[in-house]
């Protein structure tokens, strides 16, 4: 016994168009085959698109408000091909390609991919650099089209220019890409002979990158319609240009700060100095305060890289530690062991040498 047509797409008896409409999408998108494979969905997806289109008739409503499934029998299976809003309805649910309905338009050409190399510098600041792209570009003899000069692309006829054909599968019609055109909707009987046939050909082209200030390295651009030309007339692909950032000899990065890792001797520290640190900029003064520990931070605002997107820059960290000797000399071991002695401090006594060692022995 056929369940009432309401209760399938669970709205009451006083329900406007579009509140049928939303509740057909709702059960369309959990029960359509292309989208569930479970074996119950594609007969839930005929159960429901067959209360769609008999409600959203008004005649065939009326009839089976007052004479129930009886009322409709015998008016012919749902046709989606012959249902107004069918197409936009399943556009807005499955995208363009669903069941086929209008022209599924010309091939886009193909995406293409190049990588580029550049400086610390360059990633923090912004540059422009050239890529040379290996690409396939409108054929100039055809103009794209791929026929022969004074020809032109005929209507297929297979699918007489819809570029699609329509099948039959079960309860409703449903259409797919033309096999003898692709979707083109036409072929070509006298190719071009520079071309093939194929509306483009090999050609090298060098293009100008604008590269922002603050990239890194796996940034991605993306150069609209600079990739393949597509097929006899498609929208052409792009070119994405993959950077890498090569390594400084002196700074490294964390986000958008630069840090600079700097050792001094234990004197500036301990009493104080004015020193000059590199930066993106050149160098810079900085003063380093008396009795600065030896792990000490400083931050210089605004040296740091150019943030994406923004004019604002980060800052520049520099990490001070103490430049200990490993190998002092005479005097320099004196005074530091001087200055042990001063504060108490237990540093290793000075090993004898072994000649003096071998001297004393010796008699």
């Amino acid at each position: 016994m056929k369940r009432d047509y309401y209760e399938i797409l669970g709205v009451g008896r006083d329900a406007g168009a579009q509140e049928l409409k939303s509740a057909y999408r709702r059960l369309a998108i959990q029960f359509h085959p292309d989208k569930n494979a479970e074996p119950e969905a594609a007969e839930k997806f005929k159960e429901a698109s067959e209360a769609y289109a008999v409600l959203s008739d008004p005649d065939k409503r009326q009839r089976y408000d007052r004479f129930g499934h009886e009322g409709v029998r015998g008016s012919g299976g749902f046709d989606p091909s012959g249902f107004g809003d069918f197409s936009d309805l399943f556009g807005q649910i499955f995208g363009s390609g669903f069941g086929g309905f209008g022209r599924s338009g010309a091939p886009s050409g193909e995406d293409l991919v190049s990588r580029l190399e550049i400086t610390f510098e360059q990633a923090a600041f912004g540059t422009e650099q050239e890529v040379t792209a290996d690409r396939l570009e409108r054929c100039a003899v055809c103009a794209g089209s791929g026929a022969q000069e004074g020809t032109r692309p005929v209507t297929c006829a297979t699918c007489q220019g819809r570029g699609q054909v329509r099948f039959s599968q079960g309860f409703f019609t449903m259409a797919r890409t033309c096999p003898a055109c692709r979707g083109e909707g036409t072929k070509i009987e006298k190719p071009c002979a520079a071309c093939g046939g194929e509306g483009r050909s090999a050609a090298r082209r060098t293009l100008t990158v604008k590269i922002p200030g603050g990239v890194e390295s796996g940034t991605r651009l993306r150069l609209t319609g600079e990739g393949n030309a597509a097929p006899r007339g498609g929208v052409p692909g792009d070119l994405y240009v993959i950077l890498t950032v090569s390594e400084h000899d002196v700074f490294r990065r964390e986000g958008d700060d630069v840090i600079l890792e700097m050792e001094l001797p234990y004197p500036v520290f301990a009493l104080g100095a004015e020193i000059e640190v590199p930066t993106l900029d050149g160098q810079e003064k900085v003063t380093i305060a008396p009795g600065t520990r030896s792990d000490a931070e400083l931050r210089l605002r605004r040296r740091g890289i150019t943030r994406l997107g923004s004019s604002a820059r980060g800052d520049q960290i520099v990490r001070l530690s103490v430049a200990v000797p490993k190998h002092p000399g005479k005097e320099e071991r004196e005074l530091l062991e001087s200055y042990a002695k001063l504060i108490g401090a237990p540093v290793a006594a000075k090993k004898k040498s072994f000649a003096r060692v071998k001297k004393i022995f010796e008699g």
